[in-house]
Protein backbone atom coordinates (compact mmCIF):
# COMPACT_ATOMS: atom_id res chain seq x y z
CA UNK A 1 0.00 0.00 0.00
CA UNK A 2 1.35 3.43 -0.96
CA UNK A 3 0.72 6.53 1.06
CA UNK A 4 -1.65 9.26 -1.20
CA UNK A 5 -1.73 11.57 1.04
CA UNK A 6 1.19 12.93 3.35
CA UNK A 7 0.49 14.54 6.76
CA UNK A 8 3.34 16.88 7.72
CA UNK A 9 4.01 18.48 10.67
CA UNK A 10 7.41 20.48 12.04
CA UNK A 11 7.65 18.57 14.75
CA UNK A 12 5.37 15.97 16.92
CA UNK A 13 4.01 18.64 19.21
CA UNK A 14 2.07 19.23 16.62
CA UNK A 15 0.99 15.42 16.22
CA UNK A 16 -2.44 15.91 19.05
CA UNK A 17 -3.84 18.08 16.21
CA UNK A 18 -2.11 16.80 13.21
CA UNK A 19 -3.82 12.72 13.93
CA UNK A 20 -7.55 14.38 13.89
CA UNK A 21 -6.44 14.03 10.34
CA UNK A 22 -5.14 10.85 10.40
CA UNK A 23 -8.03 9.13 11.47
CA UNK A 24 -10.48 11.15 9.22
CA UNK A 25 -8.26 9.46 6.38
CA UNK A 26 -7.91 6.28 8.02
CA UNK A 27 -11.72 5.88 8.00
CA UNK A 28 -12.17 6.89 4.50
CA UNK A 29 -9.34 4.20 3.71
CA UNK A 30 -7.07 6.80 2.47
CA UNK A 31 -3.37 5.24 2.45
CA UNK A 32 -1.18 7.94 4.02
CA UNK A 33 1.86 8.80 5.51
CA UNK A 34 3.10 10.89 8.40
CA UNK A 35 6.51 12.48 8.78
CA UNK A 36 8.21 15.81 10.91
CA UNK A 37 9.82 18.20 9.10
CA UNK A 38 10.81 21.72 9.67
CA UNK A 39 10.81 24.32 7.38
CA UNK A 40 13.39 25.82 9.41
CA UNK A 41 15.64 23.29 11.05
CA UNK A 42 15.17 20.38 7.91
CA UNK A 43 15.24 22.74 4.78
CA UNK A 44 16.91 20.22 2.62
CA UNK A 45 14.86 17.33 3.87
CA UNK A 46 11.65 19.60 3.09
CA UNK A 47 12.87 20.45 -0.39
CA UNK A 48 13.66 16.66 -0.87
CA UNK A 49 10.27 15.83 0.02
CA UNK A 50 8.29 18.66 -1.40
CA UNK A 51 10.21 18.24 -5.06
CA UNK A 52 9.10 14.48 -5.15
CA UNK A 53 5.71 14.14 -3.63
CA UNK A 54 4.43 14.02 -7.11
CA UNK A 55 6.05 11.12 -8.07
CA UNK A 56 5.91 9.30 -5.33
CA UNK A 57 2.02 8.98 -5.94
CA UNK A 58 1.12 11.89 -3.16
CA UNK A 59 -2.32 13.60 -4.49
CA UNK A 60 -3.16 15.71 -1.53
CA UNK A 61 -0.04 17.36 1.47
CA UNK A 62 -1.77 18.45 4.41
CA UNK A 63 1.01 20.57 6.72
CA UNK A 64 1.04 22.06 9.88
CA UNK A 65 1.75 25.38 10.38
CA UNK A 66 2.49 26.15 13.77
CA UNK A 67 5.12 29.04 15.52
CA UNK A 68 6.39 30.54 12.37
CA UNK A 69 4.13 29.16 10.11
CA UNK A 70 6.01 28.31 7.37
CA UNK A 71 5.37 24.82 6.48
CA UNK A 72 2.66 24.94 4.59
CA UNK A 73 3.95 27.42 1.92
CA UNK A 74 7.64 26.16 1.22
CA UNK A 75 6.14 22.78 0.31
CA UNK A 76 3.88 24.55 -1.49
CA UNK A 77 6.74 26.45 -3.40
CA UNK A 78 7.55 23.57 -4.59
CA UNK A 79 5.72 21.23 -6.01
CA UNK A 80 2.53 21.04 -8.04
CA UNK A 81 0.78 19.19 -5.24
CA UNK A 82 -2.71 21.09 -3.46
CA UNK A 83 -1.48 21.39 0.01
CA UNK A 84 -3.84 21.86 2.83
CA UNK A 85 -2.15 23.96 5.93
CA UNK A 86 -3.19 23.72 9.60
CA UNK A 87 -2.92 26.38 11.57
CA UNK A 88 -1.80 25.43 15.24
CA UNK A 89 -2.88 27.04 17.84
CA UNK A 90 1.08 27.57 19.51
CA UNK A 91 1.16 31.17 19.95
CA UNK A 92 -1.24 34.69 19.54
CA UNK A 93 -3.92 32.43 19.63
CA UNK A 94 -3.26 30.84 16.07
CA UNK A 95 -3.80 33.89 14.46
CA UNK A 96 -0.64 34.52 13.40
CA UNK A 97 -0.33 31.09 11.99
CA UNK A 98 -3.72 31.20 9.94
CA UNK A 99 -2.57 34.24 8.80
CA UNK A 100 0.69 33.33 7.38
CA UNK A 101 -1.11 30.79 5.00
CA UNK A 102 -4.03 33.24 3.69
CA UNK A 103 -1.09 35.60 3.06
CA UNK A 104 0.32 33.45 0.54
CA UNK A 105 2.03 35.43 -2.54
CA UNK A 106 0.20 34.80 -6.28
CA UNK A 107 0.55 31.25 -7.56
CA UNK A 108 1.68 29.28 -4.36
CA UNK A 109 -2.17 28.98 -3.04
CA UNK A 110 -2.57 27.06 0.24
CA UNK A 111 -5.87 26.12 0.89
CA UNK A 112 -6.53 26.73 4.79
CA UNK A 113 -9.00 25.35 7.50
CA UNK A 114 -9.77 26.87 11.01
CA UNK A 115 -7.05 27.12 13.48
CA UNK A 116 -6.09 23.24 14.80
CA UNK A 117 -8.97 21.80 12.26
CA UNK A 118 -6.90 19.13 11.47
CA UNK A 119 -10.20 16.95 10.59
CA UNK A 120 -11.79 19.61 8.41
CA UNK A 121 -7.82 19.12 6.56
CA UNK A 122 -8.57 15.31 6.36
CA UNK A 123 -12.34 15.60 5.17
CA UNK A 124 -11.10 18.14 2.27
CA UNK A 125 -8.22 16.04 1.21
CA UNK A 126 -10.65 13.36 0.93
CA UNK A 127 -13.23 15.79 -1.37
CA UNK A 128 -10.29 16.54 -3.37
CA UNK A 129 -9.09 12.45 -3.78
CA UNK A 130 -12.96 11.92 -3.96
CA UNK A 131 -13.03 13.69 -8.00
CA UNK A 132 -11.17 11.22 -9.46
CA UNK A 133 -12.25 7.93 -7.05
CA UNK A 134 -16.16 7.16 -7.23
CA UNK A 135 -15.77 5.03 -3.74
CA UNK A 136 -13.92 7.65 -1.83
CA UNK A 137 -16.61 9.56 -3.23
CA UNK A 138 -19.30 7.17 -2.00
CA UNK A 139 -17.65 7.84 1.46
CA UNK A 140 -17.69 11.10 1.50
CA UNK A 141 -21.68 11.26 0.25
CA UNK A 142 -22.25 9.00 3.59
CA UNK A 143 -20.19 10.83 5.59
CA UNK A 144 -21.57 14.17 5.04
CA UNK A 145 -25.30 12.23 5.04
CA UNK A 146 -24.15 11.40 8.88
CA UNK A 147 -23.44 14.58 9.52
CA UNK A 148 -27.00 15.38 8.95
CA UNK A 149 -28.50 12.90 11.01
CA UNK A 150 -26.55 13.95 13.85
CA UNK A 151 -28.38 17.34 13.57
CA UNK A 152 -31.87 15.86 13.34
CA UNK A 153 -31.20 13.45 16.09
CA UNK A 154 -30.09 16.65 18.26
CA UNK A 155 -33.18 18.81 17.42
CA UNK A 156 -34.98 15.16 18.82
CA UNK A 157 -32.74 15.53 22.20
CA UNK A 158 -33.63 19.62 22.46
CA UNK A 159 -37.10 18.61 22.86
CA UNK A 160 -36.80 17.41 26.11
CA UNK A 161 -34.93 20.46 27.56
CA UNK A 162 -37.41 22.72 29.44
CA UNK A 163 -37.43 26.46 30.38
CA UNK A 164 -40.72 28.01 31.49
CA UNK A 165 -40.14 30.71 28.48
CA UNK A 166 -39.30 27.91 26.18
CA UNK A 167 -41.61 27.34 23.03
CA UNK A 168 -40.67 24.19 21.16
Amino acid sequence: MEPIVSIIMGSTSDLPVMEKAAEILNNFRIPFEMNALSAHRTPEEVEKFAKKAESRGIKVIIAAAGMAAHLPGVIASMTPIPVIGVPIKASLEGLDSIFSILQMPPGIPVATVGINAAQNAGILAAQIIATGDKEIMSAVVKYKESLKKKIVEANEELKSVKYPFKTN
